[in-house]
């Protein structure tokens, strides 16, 4: 009998699920949107209840196209949204509230007062994270500060926190498991990535009663099984991940040095670090990539705020293009960016710049511009930003890239992978299967319950689509670059 591995790809606006059978092909996908909240300028929340639904509704669908059944599924492996922050019942498992997404900016304020306590060292010691409302200690202060009686029921141990992987994980096994995995646990501002542990004093900081939290579990290795009744039989829960230190994963990125980026609305990227974390200088972050028995693999992660977003506002914004497709051959109809730069710093600067009074800027204009150096500058753009984060990345590590790894929507553009491959000087790596973040919580799971051996068998069973390979000068590769970084100085505060 043939035996399937089932990832469930819980993403920010979308919850996805993909069957992969052993030699890592997609098999049967199915996606479902669900409803995004925004009470308030800056607020975004999600429906817990409705995430549940919606990864269980297209779980069972994957399933039904292929007409398979529980008996042939090995294991179930899940990536997810990372931060978004869910509280519910111990005993009925109901949410108290909505969660709060990643993308809430409701405690910046909180997050400025405990700056202004002299807290940021402490907190990025012991996480290697920022002091930043993009993590979820905050959004769990918020939510015992401004829910009725929500602090007194925590501190009883009638309320349960977790990251919407803990939140799944309880609601597949019918509540009799509460656990989460190093990678999103590094991901909440509470735990201590060098002893492995949720941080005492982080917790005390942030008065957060220790029995809300998870219990942290390797990412491959068995969490749970399924409660039979959802699927007729129970499966077992074998691997779990954050949705970027999945994608690193899935792209077999094991090795010290290993970096991929993802080219989605934003850029993330990550880089291998081995078996230590960096206390990075350049505003990188330092997180937990997975944990493999009693190994830890560690990366330094980069965040570009405007990645593909960019292109979406030449076509929704300015009308420049009728479809973001439409780019790449635009792009091509100049034989260089005439001297054009775009700087998307439409909500600030991220990595390494962290800047954000930054504002976005155009460069370099001429009467001789055309949209097509428009287009082909806005494409450049989101190549230099990947490149300012690699080469800090490379400074603060001492690591060779020898090649980058990529995936997201924008890597079906050839032009930007090719113009990537140039400024980097190294190969570019495309793969033939694109849902790497799936296939890395699908191979955490396989290798938990002895579908996969090794990971050189993941290796083996990898393909490439194509490589890019660079043909740029030096000469030529430099002067574009000092081109981009005066853009850049021009755009900050």
């Amino acid at each position: 009998m043939e035996r399937y591995l089932l990832a469930l790809d819980q993403g920010t606006t979308s919850s996805r699920c993909i069957l992969f059978n052993r030699q890592g092909e997609a098999v049967s996908k199915v996606q479902r949107e669900f409803s995004q909240i925004f009470p308030r300028e800056g607020w975004v929340e999600h429906d817990a209840t409705e995430i549940w639904a919606s990864q269980m509704g297209v779980a069972l669908e994957a399933m039904l196209l292929k007409g398979i059944g529980a008996d042939e599924i090995a294991a179930i492996g899940i990536t997810n949204q990372r931060e978004t922050t869910v509280v519910w019942e111990k005993e009925t498992g109901k949410p108290i509230c909505n969660a709060i997404v990643w993308q809430c900016r409701r405690t910046a304020e909180l997050c400025e007062e405990l700056k202004r306590q002299g807290l940021e060292e402490t907190v990025r010691a012991r996480t290697g994270l920022l002091i930043d409302p993009y993590f979820s200690a905050t959004k769990l202060r918020w939510i015992l500060d401004h829910v009725e009686g929500a602090q007194e029921r925590a501190e009883k141990g009638e309320l349960l926190f977790g990251t919407v992987d803990s939140w799944l994980i309880y609601q597949l096994t019918g509540g009799r498991v509460h656990a989460t995995d190093p990678s999103n646990a590094a991901r909440t501002m509470l735990f201590n990535i060098h002893t492995m542990q949720w941080d005492e004093e982080l917790l005390r900081i942030f008065r957060i009663p220790a029995c809300m939290l998870p219990r942290v579990l390797p990412s491959s290795g068995i969490f749970g099984y399924t409660d039979p009744a959802l699927f007729g039989k129970s499966i077992p829960i074998a691997g779990v991940a954050g949705d970027q230190q999945a994608a690193l994963f899935g792209q077999c990125g094991f090795a010290s040095g290993d970096a991929k980026n993802t080219y989605g609305t934003g850029g993330f990227l990550l880089m291998n670090t081995g078996d230590r974390p960096i206390t990075p200088k350049q505003g990188l972050l330092s997180t937990v990539g997975w944990q493999i028995g009693e190994r830890t693999s560690y990366v330094l992660e980069g965040s570009v705020f405007v990645c593909g977003a960019v292109i979406q506002w030449l076509r929704d914004g300015l009308g420049l293009l009728k479809h973001a497709s439409d780019s790449e051959k635009m792009a091509l109809r100049v034989k260089d960016n005439g001297g054009v730069y775009l700087v998307p710093a439409f909500v600030g600067l991220g990595a390494p710049y962290w800047d954000p009074y930054a504002r976005g800027s155009l460069h370099g204009l001429t009467r001789g511009t055309g949209k097509d150096h428009v287009v082909r500058a806005a494409l450049e753009s989101m190549a230099y930003q990947t490149a300012d984060v690699l080469l800090a990345m490379q400074e603060e590590t001492g690591l060779p890239l020898r090649s980058l790894c990529v995936d997201g929507g924008a890597s079906q553009n050839g032009f930007l992978l090719q113009f990537q491959a140039d400024l980097l000087g190294i190969p570019l790596l495309r793969p033939a299967c694109v849902e790497t973040t799936a296939f890395g919580a699908a191979s955490l799971a396989g290798l938990a319950v002895g579908v996969y051996e090794s990971l050189d068998e993941l290796r083996a069973i990898r393909r490439i689509d194509r490589e890019f390979c660079p043909t740029m000068s030096a000469q030529e590769r430099t002067k574009l670059y000092d081109g981009w970084k005066d853009a850049v100085r021009r755009s900050l505060s």
